[in-house]
């Protein structure tokens, strides 16, 4: 449940989407970008304030409003009904915050400062993101699919230690695919390269940008 229609609920929203939720949204007026998705029922639009019993059966709700009065009446029925509440820029009022994230492929970074300073985390988030390129994200890939491939012990874990002490994420960044292939096939076996492992193409891409997150 989110109570408020304007950029930081749109954020708040994207992000719930994303994990898999079913999102409600509580707002006289929204965004363009909610007004689509409740029209193509990404998400349910209720165009009305905040009203007592909105929150029953909900899991979450997020508070992306600036009026206190609301933000205090919120936090008393989430407390009622059990609901983990963020009440954005509030930490007193919340009893779950949201850490700034950087993704990239199955690889997240997450910064948090425990609801004290959002901007804080989104600049640390930020000066991390210029350290962790797509490679990183495309090596995860690979350290999946070949623990998947290889059974579990030491042959196994001597194999990825190989890996990670390589130049390969040097090698992904830069995308020479063919001394990877050819690291991946002498640690890993003839059946281990890049083709092999199906990531041939996000090899080739080098070292694309990710998705950032804001709290």
């Amino acid at each position: 449940m989110v109570i408020g229609g304007g950029m930081v609920a749109e954020r708040k929203v994207e992000a719930l989407l994303a994990a898999g939720a079913r999102v409600t949204v509580i707002a006289p007026e929204v965004t363009p970008a909610l007004a689509a998705m409740s029209e193509t029922h990404e998400i349910v639009h209720l165009g009305r304030g905040a009203r007592p019993g909105d929150l029953h059966g909900a899991f979450l709700a997020i508070a992306a409003t600036d009026d206190e009065a609301i933000q205090r009446a919120v936090a008393v029925e989430a407390e009622g009904e059990k609901v983990l509440l963020n009440v954005v820029d509030v930490p007193h009022l919340c009893t779950v915050t949201f850490p700034a994230l950087h993704r990239q492929g199955p690889l997240t970074v997450a910064v948090s400062s425990s609801g004290t300073s959002p901007g804080l985390a989104c600049r640390l988030r930020d000066d991390l993101a210029q350290h962790v390129g797509a490679e990183y994200g495309v090596l995860a890939r690979i350290l999946g699919e070949l623990r998947g491939r290889r059974p579990a012990g030491s042959s196994r874990r001597e194999m990825l230690t190989r890996l990670l002490e390589s130049p390969i994420l040097d090698w992904l960044r830069e995308g020479r695919t063919a001394e990877v292939d050819s690291l991946l096939v002498r640690l890993g076996g003839s059946d281990c390269s890049l083709t092999d492992l199906g990531l041939q193409g996000e090899a080739s891409k080098g070292g694309r940008s990710g998705d950032d997150d804001g709290p």
